[in-house]
């Protein structure tokens, strides 16, 4: 007959351990698509938004090309 030896401390651990670091990612998945669709909803939001508004004439880009 063997006795069955009650599992070790880090097994305990590693078991108690895995669903917090699981929900962990999860969690941590999520936040980063939802940081990603705020930045781009905020870009559409100002897109334009204190810009100039530049007028290029044609002397300017003959100018441009000749120079370089």
């Amino acid at each position: 007959m063997s006795l069955r030896r009650p599992p070790l401390p880090t097994e305990i651990l590693l078991g108690l351990m895995t669903a917090p670091v699981l929900v962990g990612l999860t969690v941590g998945r999520s936040v980063g698509q939802a940081c990603v669709g705020f930045g781009e909803a905020c870009e559409e939001l100002l897109r334009g938004d204190r810009l100039p508004v530049l007028h290029f004439s044609q002397d300017d880009e003959s100018e441009m090309t000749s120079d370089s």
